[in-house]
Formats: C-alpha cells, sequence, structure tokens
C-alpha cells in the first residue's frame, strides 16, 4: 500500500487520466448527477494535481459535500472528514470524526481509527497517532492494510524515541 500523498505521480498514465476527465467532462453537462459521477469527479481532482500538495481540497470538500447529500454512506463520512481537516483545520476533521463514533456501521471498523492516527499525525499528536494506528491494524482483516498501519505505528514510535532521547 501506497497512500496518495506519497506516491510518484509521475509514474501515472497521464494520457489515461486526460481521457477520464475528458469522458468525465462530457458526461456532467449531459445529465442528472448520481454518486458515480461525483466519485469520478474526486479522483479526477485528485489525478490532476502534479504533487499531492497541489491537490485542490477545496473542491474535493465540495463533490463530498454533495455525494453526502446523496448516500448515507459511511465511507464518504470518513473522506469527508479527511477532505475538512485537509481544507479548514486538522481538528474540524477530527470533530467531524468525533461525531461518527456513533454511528453502527462504523464502531468496530479500522478505517475509523485509520482516518484518526491520520489526522492526529498531521496535527502533530504523535502518540495518539501510534495508539490508533495500532487500534486500526487490531481491527482490520486484510494483512497487507495491517502491515501498513503498523509500519505507521512503528515509524511514529521510533521518532518519538529519538525526540525523547534528544531532549
Amino acid at each position: 500500500m501506497i497512500p496518495l500523498a506519497q506516491q510518484d505521480r509521475a509514474l501515472w498514465d497521464r494520457e489515461q487520466i486526460a481521457e477520464g476527465v475528458a469522458l468525465l467532462s462530457a458526461t456532467l453537462p449531459k445529465g442528472s448527477i448520481g454518486p458515480y459521477q461525483l466519485q469520478a469527479a474526486i479522483a479526477a481532482v485528485h489525478d490532476e494535481a502534479g504533487r499531492a500538495d497541489d491537490t485542490d481540497w477545496p473542491q474535493i470538500l465540495a463533490l463530498y459535500d454533495l455525494l453526502r447529500r446523496m448516500s448515507d454512506n459511511p465511507m464518504v463520512a470518513l473522506n469527508h472528514a479527511i477532505a475538512a481537516g485537509m481544507v479548514h483545520a486538522v481538528t474540524k476533521g477530527l470533530e467531524l470524526l468525533d461525531a461518527l463514533k456513533a454511528d453502527a456501521r462504523l464502531v468496530d471498523h479500522h478505517r475509523l481509527d485509520a482516518v484518526r492516527a491520520h489526522l492526529l499525525e498531521l496535527a502533530g499528536d504523535c502518540k495518539g497517532a501510534v495508539r490508533h494506528y495500532r487500534a486500526a491494524a487490531g481491527k482490520t482483516g486484510n494483512l497487507p492494510e495491517r502491515n501498513y498501519l503498523l509500519t505507521q505505528a512503528a515509524r511514529l514510535s521510533s521518532e518519538l524515541q529519538l525526540m525523547n532521547e534528544q531532549e
């Protein structure tokens, strides 16, 4: 697993991305927009950014706002929280995650902890991030995801240990 922000976008097939964006641009104005079109539009915004730092997060947040109105999907809500955290502040994303803790569809899902860990790491709360990466790893049955989450926890634990040794 390679997170979107860490992917080498030079390896992405720009010709296929351009074709997909052209198809999406041609179809969006022609009819009613549904969840698949919005998901494609979100992917296109990510694809068009040459670097992760160039991602148009406000546009992605707006698309997730629309998608949430169409679909009561907990994964959409998680992604919406990430986008809100990237646009407004990480604390806003964490606040939205707190509201999802009561959703029975997510209570035991590893992605709720994984997203919280990611946002806590962005906020500089490495101890909290480690705790949630480990919790997420314990909830997933997917071995590559589990290994990734444990690797993230180990990386942050090492960084914390180095910082403590330097103090």
